[in-house]
């Protein structure tokens, strides 16, 4: 197996690791409330036991406990959803009988021949004893581990035998049930091993844990320095998910453990770090409360003048949700992106705050953001502990101050294109881990800086991959794409944040709204798409160069009909890329007439060369507009549509554009409808639209800056 191979199912597995991680957080924050609202420390006598509020409360912790109890369990039902190739649902059914049949198995062979195992099987369940119950089987303590374990087995074998044919006569047998059937033979021999060789892997785990517990800074620092420098590969989680889930540093985990004991820390005044110094490996969540933000300041402070309140619309959102929420990925993925250099420092600076934090006595559950150190820390813990938490702040903003100055400092020396610092023609924005991801196998092909082929990447990672491509096609704005399994495109978000305006669903049928660059995408994901030399690939001309920068984008100028017809607004329009105003503002005309003029002296910028429903032009003020001539008309291959321009052309005011033929299209089940949007309107907030009426090509206003 290649090296790229392996690195790409190392990710996919800490891709399906996450999906049962997304649920603790609510759980936890669930949990931690829990034991504040029967605090009477905080709340008083009403927080008493007995009263209606103390009951009610404990009823909310019990159930929000359910994650944290059966744990095990929680991996192996939801492991293989992100593991199934196709019906995720069935693998997990799946997958929980496996389980639940090795843990039978096992508890079996240790009933029968506990000694010879080594292991005393007369004892209770618990810590210390190997022992743990799942679902009220008697097994051996393999925790999250043991469950990841089968599941991975279990969704290999979901995969494999999922859709193999079997005799009519045991059609009973097909689908899920001979992927059962299959597991249950394998489980035999699979449990009589790990009965074998887990005693020994339990004395070694025991082992490192000790070390970790002893290692003291070190640890803490090596720990978060290895939880941020592998997560732009994906295999954070391989170093995250034992230590705060269990069993690398106590049993049940970090999150667990600190919120079963969190009235005992709360009612002592002994240092946090004594009673509990395996929470150091839960203090990964500083840099994000405390460090990032500095980050983010110093790219706003780095931007062109011109560019800081855009940067700061892109900037202050983000650093919230990485704050509030500890979700990091817009600030640390665009680190990434643009200087991996900073990224690395992050990972530097972030260790040494989180060990700094525990060389002054800090230990707790600070792996999220802002609310977890509200909820699960500050609030239950500060009347015995409000002299660390007081230290804690100050070394965090000391920590801001030096994100600030270090980062301030490396852009600002190597010039790096950080949001606010691009050129005119580059859009500033903040990256995903799709983007950072598609770069990488561009910088492998040579196209680091080819921002259309690295958009051409992620959407056909989005759409599922080359195996869920069935058939590609464009028209003027979309890559339309049909697709073997629907369920397997990525939400609109992941098309969103590269670039797209929108994504449209319909069944198996999917259009990615690229815009005007589309033709060029086009080009790059069809390369993709046969696993060709993306490099060598001659992509159709690009649309010409943006205005110049002299441009007056505040220049007033109108724009008349492009033909004529009854206007309507962009709203009506029966298209939801128009109607919703993904391609921009403008208005939309139900044509009398059946040519299309310039409604202004522009130049051509885009031309539909295969269908000839469509053009883009460029004005003097830098506005770019579509005109595009009926619904779904890209299908009918130019048939009914004459063109009398070409790319890079000079058109004056009411000059022929396209001619179309209204009878062929209605013939045809289309729309005839033409819109006309401003593709950057968003750049002109003056644009004002007529309103419904009869227009006359190039005589009627229908826009005006």
């Amino acid at each position: 197996m290649s090296k790229d191979r392996v690195m790409q199912e190392l990710q996919r597995f800490g891709g399906a690791m996450y999906t049962p991680v997304i649920l603790f957080a609510f759980f936890g924050l669930t949990v931690a409330i829990s034991i504040i609202c029967k605090n009477t420390m905080l709340l008083g006598s009403i927080a008493d036991k007995g009263t209606v509020w103390y009951d009610f409360w404990y009823v909310v912790e019990q159930g929000g406990w359910a994650v944290f109890a059966q744990m095990p369990i929680l991996f192996a039902i939801a492991v293989p959803i992100g593991f199934a190739k196709k019906e995720p649902g069935r693998a997990a059914m799946e997958s929980f009988m496996i389980y639940m049949v090795f843990n039978y198995f096992i508890s079996a062979f240790l009933a029968l021949h506990g000694d010879f195992f080594g292991v005393d099987y007369s004892a209770k369940a618990g810590a210390g004893t190997g022992l743990a119950m799942i679902a009220n089987i008697k097994t051996l303590d393999m925790g999250m581990l043991g469950a990841i374990f089968i599941a991975c087995v279990s969704s290999y074998l979901h995969n494999h035998f999922y859709d193999t044919e079997i005799p009519e006569w045991l059609g009973i047998f097909k689908g899920p049930a001979f992927v059962v059937a299959v597991g249950f033979a394998l489980m035999i021999p699979m449990a009589l091993v790990f009965c074998f060789v887990w005693p020994a892997i339990q004395h070694a785990i025991e082992n490192f844990q000790f070390f970790l517990k002893t290692s003291g800074i070190v640890g803490v620092w090596c720990y978060t320095f290895s939880e941020r420098i592998l997560l732009p590969a994906g295999l954070h989680h391989f170093i995250y998910l034992p230590f705060i889930f269990g069993p690398a540093v106590c049993d049940g985990g970090i999150q667990a453990y600190w919120l079963q004991h969190l009235n005992d820390f709360a009612t002592s005044a002994h240092s946090l770090k004594e009673m509990f110094p395996q929470g150091g490996f839960a203090l990964h969540g500083s840099s994000k409360v405390f460090g990032l933000p500095g980050a983010a300041l110093a790219m706003y402070v780095c931007a062109r003048p011109e560019k800081k309140k855009k940067v700061a619309t892109l900037l202050i959102p983000a650093t919230l949700t990485a704050v509030l929420c500890g979700i990091t990925e817009p600030l640390e993925f665009t680190f990434l992106f643009v200087a991996p250099l900073l990224y690395a420092v992050h990972a530097v600076l972030a260790a040494t705050l989180s060990a700094t934090l525990y060389f002054f006595g800090l230990s707790g559950n600070f792996g999220g953001g802002l609310i977890d150190c509200f909820v699960q820390n500050w609030i239950p813990l500060f009347k015995y502990h409000a002299g660390t938490y007081i230290m804690q702040i100050v070394i965090g903003a000391a920590f801001f101050c030096i994100y600030f100055v270090v980062f301030r400092y490396l852009i600002l020396k190597n010039d790096y294109p950080t949001p606010g610092r691009t050129s005119d023609d580059t859009e500033d924005k903040l990256f995903s881990k799709a983007e950072y991801q598609a770069k990488k196998e561009m910088e492998q092909m040579g196209l680091a800086g080819n921002k259309l082929a690295i958009q051409a990447r992620v959407y056909l990672d989005s759409l599922g991959g080359p195996s869920n491509i069935k058939e590609v096609t464009n028209c003027a704005t979309r890559l339309r794409v049909t697709v073997a399994d629907p369920d397997k495109v990525s939400s609109s978000s992941k098309f969103t944040k590269a670039g797209a305006y929108g994504l449209v669903k319909n069944g198996h049928a999917i259009q990615v709204i690229v815009g005007m660059n589309v033709p060029q995408v086009r080009s790059y994901f069809d390369a993709l798409l046969k696993g060709g030399d993306v490099s060598e690939l001659s992509a159709p001309s690009a649309p010409t160069a943006a205005a110049p920068d002299h441009a007056d984008k505040g220049l007033a100028m109108g724009i008349k009909a492009c033909v004529s017809g009854q206007l309507i607004d962009m709203t009506e329009v029966k298209d939801e890329m128009f109607s919703k105003k993904m391609m921009g503002d403008g208005v939309a005309i139900e044509p009398t007439g059946d040519t299309v003029v310039a409604p202004a002296d522009a130049e051509v910028t885009m031309v539909m060369v295969d269908s000839n429903h469509a053009v883009g032009l460029r004005f003097e003020n830098g506005a770019e507009l579509l005109i595009h001539i009926g619904i779904d008309t890209v299908n009918l291959k130019g048939q009914g549509f004459e063109c009398y321009v070409k790319q890079g052309d000079k058109v004056k005011a009411g000059q022929k554009l396209i001619k179309f033929d209204k009878q062929v299209i209605a013939d045809a089940g289309y729309a005839n409808t033409v819109m006309m949007a401003i593709t950057n309107s968003a750049e002109y907030p003056q644009l004002k639209k007529a309103e419904d009426q009869k227009v006359v090509a190039n005589e009627t206003n229908v826009i005006s800056f």
